[in-house]
Protein backbone atom coordinates (compact mmCIF):
# COMPACT_ATOMS: atom_id res chain seq x y z
CA UNK A 1 0.00 0.00 0.00
CA UNK A 2 2.83 2.39 1.17
CA UNK A 3 2.35 6.31 0.80
CA UNK A 4 1.19 7.68 -2.56
CA UNK A 5 2.37 11.13 -2.78
CA UNK A 6 4.23 10.52 -6.54
CA UNK A 7 2.30 12.99 -8.92
CA UNK A 8 4.10 15.59 -6.56
CA UNK A 9 7.99 14.25 -6.20
CA UNK A 10 10.26 16.08 -8.56
CA UNK A 11 12.59 12.77 -10.34
CA UNK A 12 14.58 12.60 -12.83
CA UNK A 13 15.52 9.75 -14.95
CA UNK A 14 19.02 8.29 -14.61
CA UNK A 15 20.49 4.67 -16.12
CA UNK A 16 21.79 2.29 -14.51
CA UNK A 17 25.80 2.48 -15.45
CA UNK A 18 25.14 5.74 -13.40
CA UNK A 19 24.87 3.66 -9.72
CA UNK A 20 28.43 1.88 -10.78
CA UNK A 21 30.07 1.18 -7.76
CA UNK A 22 27.52 3.00 -5.32
CA UNK A 23 25.94 0.89 -2.33
CA UNK A 24 22.04 0.46 -2.48
CA UNK A 25 20.36 -0.64 0.03
CA UNK A 26 17.14 -2.49 -0.63
CA UNK A 27 13.99 -2.34 0.96
CA UNK A 28 13.95 -6.29 0.92
CA UNK A 29 10.34 -6.92 1.86
CA UNK A 30 9.41 -4.71 -1.00
CA UNK A 31 11.75 -6.28 -3.36
CA UNK A 32 10.78 -9.69 -2.75
CA UNK A 33 6.96 -9.32 -2.85
CA UNK A 34 7.79 -7.75 -6.42
CA UNK A 35 9.15 -10.99 -7.42
CA UNK A 36 6.60 -12.86 -5.99
CA UNK A 37 3.58 -10.39 -7.58
CA UNK A 38 5.02 -10.63 -10.75
CA UNK A 39 7.20 -13.81 -11.29
CA UNK A 40 4.23 -15.94 -12.72
CA UNK A 41 2.77 -18.33 -15.54
CA UNK A 42 0.33 -16.37 -17.46
CA UNK A 43 -2.93 -17.83 -15.57
CA UNK A 44 -0.70 -16.53 -12.25
CA UNK A 45 0.76 -19.35 -11.46
CA UNK A 46 3.85 -18.95 -9.55
CA UNK A 47 6.72 -20.83 -10.36
CA UNK A 48 6.87 -23.59 -8.25
CA UNK A 49 9.33 -26.86 -8.71
CA UNK A 50 8.45 -30.64 -8.48
CA UNK A 51 7.50 -30.42 -5.32
CA UNK A 52 5.31 -27.32 -5.44
CA UNK A 53 7.50 -25.04 -3.41
CA UNK A 54 7.56 -21.52 -4.85
CA UNK A 55 10.34 -20.59 -6.25
CA UNK A 56 10.06 -17.13 -8.01
CA UNK A 57 11.17 -15.32 -4.90
CA UNK A 58 14.56 -17.21 -5.80
CA UNK A 59 14.43 -16.70 -9.25
CA UNK A 60 13.90 -13.10 -9.59
CA UNK A 61 16.81 -12.08 -6.76
CA UNK A 62 19.19 -14.57 -8.86
CA UNK A 63 18.75 -13.39 -12.01
CA UNK A 64 18.02 -9.51 -11.40
CA UNK A 65 20.72 -9.34 -8.68
CA UNK A 66 23.51 -10.80 -11.14
CA UNK A 67 22.81 -8.34 -13.77
CA UNK A 68 22.80 -5.43 -11.28
CA UNK A 69 26.23 -6.65 -10.05
CA UNK A 70 27.56 -7.08 -13.41
CA UNK A 71 26.80 -3.53 -13.94
CA UNK A 72 29.42 -2.98 -11.01
CA UNK A 73 26.62 -2.10 -7.99
CA UNK A 74 27.13 -3.16 -4.60
CA UNK A 75 23.31 -4.32 -2.53
CA UNK A 76 22.53 -4.26 0.84
CA UNK A 77 19.28 -6.55 1.75
CA UNK A 78 17.75 -4.86 4.39
CA UNK A 79 14.96 -7.33 6.02
CA UNK A 80 12.48 -5.81 8.43
CA UNK A 81 12.23 -6.88 11.90
CA UNK A 82 9.30 -6.42 14.34
CA UNK A 83 6.69 -4.76 13.22
CA UNK A 84 4.97 -1.28 14.72
CA UNK A 85 1.98 -1.73 16.66
CA UNK A 86 0.28 1.01 14.24
CA UNK A 87 0.69 -1.15 11.25
CA UNK A 88 -1.61 -4.10 11.77
CA UNK A 89 -4.46 -2.47 10.44
CA UNK A 90 -2.46 -2.44 6.94
CA UNK A 91 -1.76 -6.23 7.65
CA UNK A 92 -5.48 -6.60 8.03
CA UNK A 93 -6.71 -4.43 5.11
CA UNK A 94 -4.08 -6.16 2.61
CA UNK A 95 -5.77 -9.76 3.66
CA UNK A 96 -8.93 -8.46 2.99
CA UNK A 97 -7.80 -7.57 -0.34
CA UNK A 98 -6.08 -10.93 -0.88
CA UNK A 99 -9.42 -13.02 0.40
CA UNK A 100 -11.20 -10.66 -2.35
CA UNK A 101 -8.82 -11.63 -5.12
CA UNK A 102 -8.79 -15.26 -4.00
CA UNK A 103 -12.71 -14.87 -4.80
CA UNK A 104 -12.39 -13.69 -7.82
CA UNK A 105 -9.30 -15.96 -9.45
CA UNK A 106 -11.38 -19.21 -8.34
CA UNK A 107 -14.33 -17.34 -10.75
CA UNK A 108 -11.55 -16.66 -13.29
CA UNK A 109 -10.48 -20.41 -12.48
CA UNK A 110 -13.66 -21.90 -13.02
CA UNK A 111 -14.37 -19.84 -16.38
CA UNK A 112 -11.41 -20.71 -17.72
CA UNK A 113 -10.32 -16.85 -18.14
CA UNK A 114 -6.54 -16.93 -17.57
CA UNK A 115 -6.14 -13.27 -17.80
CA UNK A 116 -8.20 -12.38 -15.43
CA UNK A 117 -6.75 -15.47 -13.26
CA UNK A 118 -3.23 -13.79 -13.61
CA UNK A 119 -4.63 -10.47 -12.65
CA UNK A 120 -6.31 -11.81 -9.36
CA UNK A 121 -3.21 -14.18 -8.45
CA UNK A 122 -0.60 -11.24 -8.33
CA UNK A 123 -2.63 -10.59 -5.40
CA UNK A 124 -2.15 -13.37 -3.58
CA UNK A 125 1.38 -13.12 -3.06
CA UNK A 126 2.65 -14.27 0.65
CA UNK A 127 5.63 -13.76 2.16
CA UNK A 128 6.18 -16.59 5.11
CA UNK A 129 9.18 -17.56 7.13
CA UNK A 130 10.62 -20.23 5.04
CA UNK A 131 10.73 -17.67 1.68
CA UNK A 132 12.39 -15.07 4.12
CA UNK A 133 15.17 -17.44 5.09
CA UNK A 134 15.51 -18.80 1.48
CA UNK A 135 16.11 -15.28 0.11
CA UNK A 136 18.75 -14.33 3.02
CA UNK A 137 20.62 -17.62 2.23
CA UNK A 138 20.91 -17.00 -1.00
CA UNK A 139 21.72 -13.35 -1.25
CA UNK A 140 24.68 -13.82 0.87
CA UNK A 141 26.01 -16.79 -1.57
CA UNK A 142 26.12 -14.45 -4.09
CA UNK A 143 28.26 -11.97 -1.83
CA UNK A 144 25.38 -9.45 -1.14
CA UNK A 145 25.11 -7.77 2.45
CA UNK A 146 21.95 -8.79 4.60
CA UNK A 147 21.03 -6.67 7.54
CA UNK A 148 18.24 -7.87 9.85
CA UNK A 149 16.47 -4.21 11.05
CA UNK A 150 14.71 -4.47 14.62
CA UNK A 151 11.94 -2.42 12.89
CA UNK A 152 10.66 -1.40 9.28
CA UNK A 153 13.50 -2.56 7.04
CA UNK A 154 12.98 0.74 4.71
CA UNK A 155 13.48 2.94 8.16
CA UNK A 156 16.81 1.14 8.57
CA UNK A 157 17.60 1.12 5.04
CA UNK A 158 17.05 5.15 5.14
CA UNK A 159 19.01 5.05 8.36
CA UNK A 160 22.10 3.54 6.37
CA UNK A 161 21.67 6.17 3.53
CA UNK A 162 21.29 8.65 5.93
CA UNK A 163 24.84 7.95 7.65
CA UNK A 164 26.08 7.67 4.23
CA UNK A 165 26.83 3.94 4.68
CA UNK A 166 25.14 3.45 1.74
CA UNK A 167 24.30 5.68 -1.39
CA UNK A 168 20.64 5.50 -1.63
CA UNK A 169 17.30 3.27 -0.52
CA UNK A 170 16.04 1.12 -3.46
CA UNK A 171 12.26 0.70 -3.33
CA UNK A 172 9.28 1.01 -5.06
CA UNK A 173 7.34 3.23 -2.33
CA UNK A 174 8.04 7.14 -1.04
CA UNK A 175 7.80 6.37 2.77
CA UNK A 176 11.70 6.51 3.04
CA UNK A 177 12.06 9.56 1.91
CA UNK A 178 9.37 10.52 5.21
CA UNK A 179 12.73 8.47 7.43
CA UNK A 180 14.87 10.74 6.19
CA UNK A 181 16.35 8.53 3.32
CA UNK A 182 18.75 11.39 1.10
CA UNK A 183 18.14 9.40 -2.23
CA UNK A 184 15.28 7.23 -3.15
CA UNK A 185 16.02 4.79 -6.11
CA UNK A 186 12.98 3.67 -8.10
CA UNK A 187 12.61 0.80 -10.65
CA UNK A 188 15.77 -0.69 -10.28
CA UNK A 189 15.82 -3.06 -12.96
CA UNK A 190 17.24 -3.49 -16.32
CA UNK A 191 13.94 -4.24 -17.79
CA UNK A 192 12.55 -1.40 -20.18
CA UNK A 193 8.99 -2.38 -20.47
CA UNK A 194 6.33 -2.59 -17.83
CA UNK A 195 3.02 -4.57 -18.55
CA UNK A 196 -0.02 -2.17 -17.45
CA UNK A 197 -3.90 -2.32 -18.00
CA UNK A 198 -3.57 -0.15 -21.18
CA UNK A 199 -0.64 -1.79 -22.26
CA UNK A 200 3.24 -2.07 -22.50
CA UNK A 201 4.89 1.43 -20.80
CA UNK A 202 8.89 2.13 -20.83
CA UNK A 203 10.45 2.45 -17.22
CA UNK A 204 13.92 2.86 -16.23
CA UNK A 205 15.68 3.37 -12.95
CA UNK A 206 14.43 6.99 -11.65
CA UNK A 207 16.50 8.93 -8.75
CA UNK A 208 14.56 11.49 -6.02
CA UNK A 209 16.52 13.14 -3.91
CA UNK A 210 14.66 14.45 -0.57
CA UNK A 211 16.21 17.85 -0.54
CA UNK A 212 15.02 18.60 -3.47
CA UNK A 213 11.49 17.31 -2.84
CA UNK A 214 11.58 19.83 0.30
CA UNK A 215 12.58 22.48 -1.91
CA UNK A 216 10.28 22.37 -4.82
CA UNK A 217 7.65 21.68 -2.33
CA UNK A 218 8.88 24.65 -0.20
CA UNK A 219 8.33 22.77 3.30
CA UNK A 220 10.90 21.31 5.54
CA UNK A 221 10.86 16.96 6.21
CA UNK A 222 8.82 17.50 9.51
CA UNK A 223 5.72 18.94 7.11
CA UNK A 224 6.66 16.04 4.88
CA UNK A 225 5.97 13.66 7.20
CA UNK A 226 2.37 15.67 8.15
CA UNK A 227 1.52 15.62 4.31
CA UNK A 228 2.07 11.77 4.45
CA UNK A 229 -0.14 11.31 7.46
CA UNK A 230 -2.79 13.51 5.92
CA UNK A 231 -2.88 11.19 3.15
CA UNK A 232 -2.85 8.53 4.84
CA UNK A 233 0.43 6.00 5.83
CA UNK A 234 0.76 2.37 6.97
CA UNK A 235 0.24 3.61 10.37
CA UNK A 236 -2.99 5.50 9.72
CA UNK A 237 -4.49 3.64 6.66
CA UNK A 238 -6.55 6.27 4.12
CA UNK A 239 -5.43 8.95 6.44
CA UNK A 240 -7.73 12.19 6.54
CA UNK A 241 -11.15 11.38 3.87
CA UNK A 242 -11.22 14.17 0.89
CA UNK A 243 -7.30 14.94 1.21
CA UNK A 244 -4.88 13.73 -1.16
CA UNK A 245 -1.06 15.29 -1.83
CA UNK A 246 -1.94 19.12 -3.52
CA UNK A 247 -4.52 19.26 -0.69
CA UNK A 248 -2.22 18.52 1.97
CA UNK A 249 0.68 20.58 0.28
CA UNK A 250 -1.50 23.96 0.58
CA UNK A 251 -2.46 22.93 4.44
CA UNK A 252 1.13 21.92 5.64
CA UNK A 253 3.10 24.74 4.53
CA UNK A 254 4.19 27.27 7.07
CA UNK A 255 3.04 25.26 9.91
CA UNK A 256 4.60 23.32 13.00
CA UNK A 257 2.90 19.22 13.28
CA UNK A 258 0.75 21.00 16.18
CA UNK A 259 -1.11 23.79 14.20
CA UNK A 260 -1.47 21.27 11.15
CA UNK A 261 -3.52 18.77 13.58
CA UNK A 262 -4.82 21.08 15.50
CA UNK A 263 -7.46 21.89 12.79
CA UNK A 264 -8.71 18.22 12.74
CA UNK A 265 -10.03 17.66 16.45
CA UNK A 266 -12.05 14.49 15.84
CA UNK A 267 -9.18 12.32 14.10
CA UNK A 268 -9.54 7.89 14.68
CA UNK A 269 -5.76 8.11 15.16
CA UNK A 270 -2.94 9.42 16.86
CA UNK A 271 -0.93 11.78 14.66
CA UNK A 272 1.52 12.42 17.32
CA UNK A 273 2.37 8.69 17.48
CA UNK A 274 2.14 8.47 13.67
CA UNK A 275 4.44 11.08 13.52
CA UNK A 276 6.72 9.91 15.81
CA UNK A 277 7.17 6.23 14.08
CA UNK A 278 8.45 8.30 11.13
CA UNK A 279 10.45 10.82 12.95
CA UNK A 280 12.22 8.25 15.42
CA UNK A 281 11.93 4.79 14.25
CA UNK A 282 13.02 2.33 15.71
CA UNK A 283 16.57 1.29 13.50
CA UNK A 284 20.41 0.74 15.26
CA UNK A 285 23.91 0.95 13.83
CA UNK A 286 24.92 -1.58 11.61
CA UNK A 287 28.64 -3.04 9.88
CA UNK A 288 27.97 -3.54 6.29
CA UNK A 289 29.84 -6.76 5.41
CA UNK A 290 29.48 -8.56 2.07
CA UNK A 291 30.19 -11.91 2.16
CA UNK A 292 32.35 -13.55 -0.12
CA UNK A 293 30.61 -15.19 -3.64
CA UNK A 294 30.03 -18.54 -2.93
CA UNK A 295 29.29 -20.51 -6.15
CA UNK A 296 28.62 -23.85 -4.44
CA UNK A 297 26.41 -22.52 -2.56
CA UNK A 298 24.23 -20.93 -5.20
CA UNK A 299 24.48 -23.82 -6.87
CA UNK A 300 23.53 -25.97 -4.58
CA UNK A 301 20.05 -23.41 -3.28
CA UNK A 302 19.32 -23.75 -6.93
CA UNK A 303 19.95 -27.17 -8.13
CA UNK A 304 17.66 -28.13 -4.83
CA UNK A 305 14.68 -26.35 -6.24
CA UNK A 306 15.51 -27.80 -10.01
CA UNK A 307 16.78 -24.27 -11.42
CA UNK A 308 18.76 -24.96 -14.77
CA UNK A 309 22.04 -25.88 -14.20
CA UNK A 310 23.49 -24.46 -17.51
CA UNK A 311 21.55 -21.01 -16.93
CA UNK A 312 22.82 -21.01 -13.75
CA UNK A 313 26.75 -21.45 -14.38
CA UNK A 314 25.80 -19.28 -17.63
CA UNK A 315 24.58 -16.41 -15.08
CA UNK A 316 27.95 -16.87 -13.09
CA UNK A 317 30.28 -16.68 -15.45
CA UNK A 318 28.90 -13.42 -16.89
CA UNK A 319 29.28 -12.28 -13.33
CA UNK A 320 33.01 -13.67 -13.04
CA UNK A 321 33.60 -11.74 -16.32
CA UNK A 322 32.15 -8.41 -15.33
CA UNK A 323 34.65 -8.74 -12.16
CA UNK A 324 37.43 -9.58 -13.93
CA UNK A 325 36.47 -6.22 -16.40
CA UNK A 326 36.07 -4.17 -13.38
CA UNK A 327 39.61 -5.03 -11.82
CA UNK A 328 41.35 -4.46 -15.28
CA UNK A 329 40.02 -1.14 -15.18
CA UNK A 330 41.55 -0.55 -11.56
CA UNK A 331 44.61 -1.39 -12.59
CA UNK A 332 44.37 0.90 -15.67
Amino acid sequence: MGLQIGNIVVRKSIEISDLKGKTLAVDAFNTIYQFLSTIRQPDGTPLMDSKKRITSHLSGLFYRNINLMKTGLKLVYVFDGKTPRLKAGTHEKRQEVKDEAFEKYEKAKQEENIEEMGKYSKQLATLDDEKIRESKELLEAMGIAVIQAPGEGEAEASFLAGNKQAYAVASQDYDSLLFGAPILIQNLTLARKRKTISGYVNIGPELIELEKVLNSLQINLDQLICLGILCGTDYNLGGIKGIGPKKALLIVKNKAPAIIFKQFPDLDFDWQEVFSLFKKPDVREAEIKFPKLNKEKIREILLEHEFSEERINSALEKLDEAKEKGKQKTLF
